[in-house]
């Protein structure tokens, strides 16, 4: 379960900070079970103009402004020492 300070509700309250009269919505999401990569496109209204901002899912479940990191192929090894 994700905290609630990573859910995608808490990054749209804290990038977007929307209100009744500006509200955000989702305008865009997109999900790849194959590449296991989610992300959602959120606007809003601002005196300044449209803002919108992607979130994208991370492994662990929280939300963020920056995609999670590609999985590598990665080796592991260990030095031997003669006895």
């Amino acid at each position: 379960m994700v905290a609630a300070e990573k859910s995608l509700h808490w990054a749209v309250d804290k990038w977007l900070a929307p209100t009744p009269s500006m509200p955000a919505r989702v305008v865009r999401f997109c999900h790849r079970a194959s590449q296991q990569q989610r992300y959602v496109c959120v606007q809003t209204l601002k005196p300044e103009g449209l803002l919108s901002i992607f979130f994208f899912r991370h492994g662990d479940g929280s939300w963020n402004v920056f995609p999670p990191l590609a999985e590598r192929p990665a080796m592991s090894g260990y030095c031997r020492t003669a006895a």
